[in-house]
């Protein structure tokens, strides 16, 4: 059965019909539904965020109409989300032989020269590449590249321009050590590396990425010492990789090719567009690296990282196995399979593999830690608790001296369950580690407020929350609440107030003001204030607030 053909599709391309216009009548105008609804069937698919159906839609479509540049605009951003390399390149060139190639475009025939060694064809989409000049800070490393795929006397001599762009600096010094290293010079490119190294001050993990990289070259080129030195450190990647040189496996990231350089920069430029902001543009610049260095992980992360940043979290998951076990990256690579599962609802599944990582001997506190947030998200408080506890145990043999962090969590996770003794004791220990945290003393502050206990020491551990983060609306209505319950109205109405105005649609500042307005009498304020937390307000919550509304305010239905 065919898909529906709505007037708004019939005509979405000026040109979509150009294939069947010559043909006879009835077969046109059969050609023409034919088209129309895979058209059709490609949108749909775009729009629910299946990006592979989708691609393989628009792909039928251009074979169909193969003169079409609105089909081929998606096709070719569709084949970029879905890695159809072929599509990709197919919709690409059909854009440049019209004149409409996107400039992010002309990277991909680049890349495509470059792994076909057709150095010619390089240099001139390099040329093009420079004229339109929104990718021309690339030029320069890209050319130095192309120098030494194309075995050219001195690349590096391409890297020295005059009046260099300030883009251009901030990437080449990288490709200065790795282009050394490419061509033998391994002292010169191991004293980049470290100097590089002992200047980044960001956490990018740029810096680990060209340790790597260079440790692969030197591994390959059998100097295992000078492979080991560059990998010293605690990161899961140095360790990974030292042990299989140690072992004398190979280590693959090596940037010995012309391929693999340029995948490397445009990784890199990927990497930074997407720390702005998820984009197309990044995510062409991403897949054009992995198109050119398969067996570069940092490519395959970068570009799952877009990929969920846009949601689509199916897709992520695929590019991320890419990375084998053993690899680096591989540590890296579990974890954010466990983080888009989760993000896409599927937390039982993200559970599973989370604590088979969490089980594996050598784990680590991050693994215990992302075992109890996934139990905390399936609302099985106990068990997270649990596992937060296991995370202390990691994290040192004197628990009182474990992370404030992991204490406020388990004591978090204790409360849900019910178990408020434990769970007191947790949260005070959390202050007694960190008594300048605000949500800390707030929430211990707040969670004995709640249970009309020790008002006095809730008081003073809110004050001081407050006094630290005064601009903090859920801070502040804690003081104002605090106020309340002490019997200071008139204190507490202003704070609550104050509060409301930073968080108007917060249901719970909303409820506590509405309280606070009633015992003062102010009951036409009271209603109001109420039905304005019943907006957002679920569950118990809104059944109080609505009884409340109903009935006025009684002890039984007071806010917590």
């Amino acid at each position: 059965m065919e898909a529906p053909i709505t007037p708004t599709c019939r005509f979405a391309s000026g040109l979509l019909l150009a294939a069947v216009l010559a043909t006879p009548a009835a077969a046109a105008r059969k050609d023409e539904r034919s088209i129309i609804a895979e058209y059709v069937r490609a949108r749909t698919a775009d729009a629910d965020g299946h990006a592979e159906k989708a691609a393989e839609g628009y792909a039928t479509v251009m074979a169909m109409a193969p003169a079409d540049t609105v089909v081929a605009v998606r096709a070719y951003r569709q084949a970029l989300t879905a890695g159809d390399r072929k599509l990709a390149l197919k919709a690409a060139q059909l854009l440049d032989s019209a004149g409409q190639l996107p400039p992010d475009g002309r990277l991909l025939l680049l890349s495509e020269a470059i792994a076909q060694g057709d150095w010619k064809a390089a240099n001139s989409a390099t040329d093009r590449i420079q004229r339109e000049d929104i990718f021309g800070f690339l030029v320069p490393i890209v050319r130095a590249w192309i120098a030494f795929g194309g075995r050219q006397p001195d690349p590096m001599a391409q890297l020295s321009v005059r009046k260099p762009n300030a883009l251009t600096l901030a990437y080449a010094s990288e490709h200065r050590a790795l282009l050394d290293l490419a061509l033998g010079k391994t002292a010169d490119g191991v004293a980049a590396v470290l100097a590089i190294d002992a200047a980044s001050s960001d956490d990018s993990g740029r810096s680990t990425r060209l340790r790597l990289a260079a440790a692969a070259k030197l591994a390959a080129m059998r100097q295992k010492d000078k492979a080991l030195a560059l990998l010293t450190g605690d990161e899961d990647a140095l360790a990974v990789a030292r042990a299989r040189v140690e072992a004398g496996k190979p280590l693959s990231g090596a940037v010995d090719t012309a391929a693999a350089g340029v995948a490397e920069l445009l990784i890199r430029v990927a990497a930074d567009i997407n720390r702005e902001r998820a984009t197309p543009v990044a995510l062409a610049l991403a897949r054009f690296a992995t198109f050119l260095a398969p067996d570069n992980s940092e490519t395959w992360l970068v570009t799952a990282d877009i990929l969920s940043g846009t949601g689509h979290y199916p897709i992520a998951i695929d590019t991320l196995a890419h990375i084998p076990d053993g690899d680096p990256f591989g540590a890296d690579a579990r974890d954010a399979r466990v983080r888009y599962l989760a993000a896409q609802g599927e937390q039982q599944a993200a559970l599973g593999e989370a604590l088979a990582i969490a089980n594996k001997p050598g784990a680590e506190v991050s693994d215990w830690t992302r075992v109890g947030g996934l139990y905390s998200d399936l609302s099985r408080y106990r068990e997270s608790a649990d596992a937060y506890g296991k995370a202390l145990s990691l994290a040192g043999a004197d628990k009182d001296m474990a992370p404030w962090s992991l204490w406020l969590l388990r004591g978090g996770a204790l409360e849900q369950a019910g178990d408020w003794p434990a769970a007191r004791e947790a949260l005070r220990k959390a202050v007694v580690l960190a008594p300048d945290q605000a949500m800390v003393l707030n929430y211990l502050g707040y969670a004995e407020l709640s249970r009309r206990e020790n008002l006095d020491e809730a008081a003073k551990l809110i004050e001081k929350a407050s006094q630290l983060r005064p601009d903090d609306a859920s801070i502040t209505d804690s003081l104002g609440w605090s106020y309340y319950l002490r019997g200071d109205l008139p204190k507490a109405i202003a704070t609550l107030e104050r509060a409301v105005n930073s968080e108007p649609g917060e249901p719970t500042i909303n409820e506590h003001l509405g309280d606070a307005y009633w015992t003062m009498g102010r009951r036409l304020e009271a209603r109001y204030a109420w039905r304005a937390a019943l907006v957002y307000a679920d569950g118990k919550d809104a059944d109080r607030i609505r009884t409340k509304l109903d009935t006025g305010l009684t002890p039984a239905v007071a806010a917590p």
